[in-house]
């Protein structure tokens, strides 16, 4: 594995410690302003993994992320399926 593969992971697995460090602390706004931080962090990384690592990876990374912010997926969900229906 090359420095210029390598870097994507450890980046990557570095997002998923300050996740669930983030995820630890009390917060007052039910941890909204983290899973903004996360995402808006976490999305251009996923993009650099795929590049970098190649699809099976990105896959990967994706399921990771999706596993710690599960709720803001739930709740995104829930409101595609409130504005657009059950059809």
């Amino acid at each position: 594995m090359s420095a210029a593969q390598a870097l994507p992971l450890a980046v990557a697995c570095l997002w998923v410690i300050a996740a669930n460090l983030a995820a630890m602390l009390p917060s007052r706004d039910n941890h909204r302003s983290c899973a903004t931080a996360l995402v808006v962090i976490g999305v251009p990384l996923l993009g650099w993994t795929t590049y970098a690592l190649g699809p099976i990876a990105g896959v990967a990374m994706m399921a990771a992320g999706a596993s710690v912010l599960r709720w803001p997926l739930m709740a995104a969900g829930r409101r595609l399926k409130r504005r657009f229906g059950r059809a």
